[in-house]
């Protein structure tokens, strides 16, 4: 075959539409039967069968700088020639249909930039990656990565070396990504977050699963916070009195941080007005894209409490729209630093501080759990321990990551905290989810101050330092076994749940830092 690095040159189809405005996109959309016209000129969409990530059918190819760049222990392998197969198939596939062009970049920080170039079966698959990236500074010129997106298109099991009709196949070689069988957005997203992740630590950069804001009017006063999907990333960092530098992922060089891209993808079920305003102002903004959220058939409002689609409903938009968000996308080095996990045992308490150490062994660890919706299969909230707070999408081993971002926070240090946004008083069916105006008040009492001079303990299981009061916090959020009521019931739990993570972080002991083995939590 041809060098298909170079794709887009070689790429010929029956109509192609390039870079079309997000008005175009959305009319295109309509016009198609793609989705419907909503409130405020926001475009409804359904993704089929897939409403969430399929992370079984996602594949890199063994070609000769990933087979020994890659961490195979858990990414899964494509064959170069089964590769090769995929793609002519694709693009005879591709030739018969119209096609959506859009030549965007990734990355806020210029030293930095991505060029991607997508090409679509779907007009809101274009709108996605517009609303979620930025604009090419140079389109028409030969893009750095290619995406090739046919949800129609049906993998062949034997013939492409994949699972099922279903594939995502990552070629750093070719420079080339090819999504087929899913009309789910977030493959887009999360395809160029994994080719980040493979990029930016050869270039000193620690690419990160988090969401970032900075204090009004002083971006050098920066925040991260880590988290998997439903564990409040985009809620906790879209805060009025903070300015949003994006609420998924980013990067963080010997500058700063800095955004990978130029919009947002929030969960919607049981979206509150009240408690998260921005996104649900978003909702209703021209070009905005809900998707699998259902509309009232009687008022023709959205319901964003219905889940019968699924609990993973979304919606994609513009930085832009979020008032008062960060125009740069850049920020300092932070000064604080979050680790959200969504404890369905119920065991931890609702803020801890961290050492250096238990950052990192946190880091690894990525406790939290999977919330219902986000992959396929998972309907209910599962308890699980995710690398770096993104196993999905990392390629290389995970203390790899572990050892630079210990290394950033070593050099620039920032406080550590590890914040439960889960269960409190008991776990998952017995105790009840924290409230997020206490989460607010935990997140407000580290910004100003004050839960840096707070009187800490030191948890008998964990060893991490917890405030003993914080205003406009229910200290039982804070004690969680005075909480539960039961404490032997509390003492065999937090046992269970401690031994797991000493489990998990086996895989880890070798590579971390000699400190973060130290700092593993008492198992009984």
């Amino acid at each position: 075959m041809q060098d298909s690095r170079y794709v887009a040159d070689r790429l010929t189809v029956a109509s192609e539409r390039v870079n079309l405005s997000s008005p175009a996109l959305v009319r295109a959309a309509i016009d198609t039967g793609e989705g419907e016209s909503g409130a405020g000129g926001s475009l409804l969409v359904r993704t089929g069968t897939h409403t969430g990530r399929s992370p079984k059918d996602k594949f890199i190819v063994r070609s000769a700088d990933a087979v020994a760049s890659v961490c195979w222990d858990s990414n899964q392998p494509m064959q170069p020639e089964n590769f090769d197969r995929l793609l002519e198939d694709m693009l005879g596939y591709a030739q018969q249909i119209p096609i959506y062009r859009q030549d965007l970049q990734a990355c806020r920080d210029p030293d930095y930039a991505l060029k991607v170039r997508i090409y679509g079966e779907r007009a809101w698959h274009a709108l996605f990656l517009t609303n979620l990236l930025s604009p090419s500074d140079t389109p028409n010129s030969r893009p750095d990565f290619t995406i090739i997106n046919c949800p129609g298109f049906r993998a062949d099991v034997e013939r492409h070396g994949c699972r099922s009709e279903t594939v995502i196949a990552l070629n750093f070689e070719h420079r080339l990504v090819l999504i087929g069988g899913t009309g789910y957005g977030g493959e887009n997203k999360k395809s160029v977050f994994t080719l980040l992740n493979h990029i930016l630590p050869e270039a000193d950069v620690m690419p990160m699963h988090c969401s970032a804001n900075h204090a009004l009017g002083n971006p050098s006063d920066s925040a991260l916070f880590f988290g998997l999907s439903g564990t409040g990333k985009t809620t906790l960092s879209s805060d009025p009195n903070r300015v949003l530098i994006g609420d998924d992922e980013h990067g963080w060089s010997r500058r700063g941080i800095f955004n990978f891209e130029g919009g947002c993808y929030a969960k919607t079920l049981n979206l509150d007005p009240v408690a998260e305003p921005a996104i649900h102002a978003a909702t209703r903004t021209p070009g905005t894209i809900l998707e699998n959220v259902v509309r009232n058939a009687q008022t023709g409002e959205v319901d964003f409490f219905d889940s019968s689609l699924t609990e993973n409903g979304r919606c994609a938009y513009g930085i832009e729209m979020v008032a008062g968000a960060s125009l740069t996308g850049r920020g300092g080095h932070p000064k604080n630093l979050f680790m959200l996990t969504c404890d369905a045992f119920g065991v931890l308490p609702a803020i801890a501080r961290l050492s250096p150490a238990q950052a990192e062994y946190h880091f690894l660890s990525g406790f939290t759990s999977k919330v219902a919706g986000t992959e396929r299969g998972v309907n209910e909230p599962l308890p699980v321990f995710s690398a770096c707070f993104g196993q999905p999408f990392l390629t290389r081993r995970a203390t790899d990551y572990g050892r630079l971002l210990r290394r950033r926070i070593d050099e620039f240090g920032p406080a550590c905290w590890l914040i439960n946004t889960g269960w409190s008083g008991g776990g998952l069916g017995v105790g009840h989810r924290m409230p997020i105006a206490s989460t607010r008040a935990v997140l407000a009492a580290v910004h100003d101050g004050k839960a840096h001079k707070a009187e800490f303990r030191i948890d008998p299981n964990f060893g991490f330092a917890v405030p003993a009061a914080i205003e406009g916090v229910d200290t039982q959020l804070l004690t969680p076994r005075a909480a539960w009521g039961d404490g032997q019931a509390f003492d065999a739990t937090t046992t269970q749940l401690s031994s797991m993570f000493n489990k998990n972080f086996r895989r880890f002991e070798a590579g971390a830092s000699s400190d973060t083995r130290l700092s593993m939590p008492r198992s009984g």
